[in-house]
């Protein structure tokens, strides 16, 4: 991960975005999408990730995180690479993946242009941390993050686009276990 992409003031929130390479559209199947649900959710409740917001759209994640004990970017590092080859596996499984051959030809070709992979390459590597120090900034992000489903055209209003923490800020509980910002 360049240093110019890592988070360096590990007190402060972070909005993070992170896309797939080529801005390939991975997560039109839920079954993908569960399994980024499924890792924040670990890295909530075992490395002391917070989620503030989120979002998965068709080729990118949207956050807000921070956390008190634990060095961000490592988390972030984790999180994507045990999602990178958990998605792989799963698109490699799944019999009606009917973009199979030539996804797993672009994360290949990708993964050997990339020193830093041996097989696959899935996410790009940086992260475009953006510190989040004011009110202004956390707001601006919090609505860019919600109303990001409904400029791609996927819902009408953001509460009602499941891949989101908007349910959770609408009064509803959501799929990730966020920490609401007042």
């Amino acid at each position: 991960m360049s240093r110019s992409y890592k988070i360096s003031d590990q007190s402060q929130l972070h909005f993070i975005s992170f896309a797939i390479i080529n801005w390939i559209d991975v997560f039109t199947r839920p079954a993908y999408k569960d399994i980024v649900v499924d890792s924040l959710n670990y890295c909530i409740r075992k490395k002391g990730l917070e989620v503030y917001a989120w979002c998965i759209m068709s080729n990118h994640v949207h956050l807000i995180i921070g956390s008190r004990s634990a060095n961000q970017s490592h988390i972030i590092r984790d999180l994507k690479k045990h999602t990178s080859k958990t998605i792989v596996k799963a698109i490699v499984d799944n019999p009606q993946e009917s973009r199979k051959d030539w996804m797993l030809w672009m994360f290949e070709r990708a993964g050997k242009r990339n020193a830093n992979n041996q097989d696959f390459q899935f996410w790009q590597q940086h992260n475009q941390p953006i510190e989040l120090n004011s009110n202004f900034l956390i707001e601006q992000k919090l609505n860019y993050i919600h109303n990001n489903p409904v400029e791609a055209g996927f819902v009408w209003e953001p509460q009602y686009y499941p891949y989101s923490s908007a349910t959770d800020y609408a009064g509803g509980k959501g799929m990730v276990e966020i920490i609401l910002l007042n």
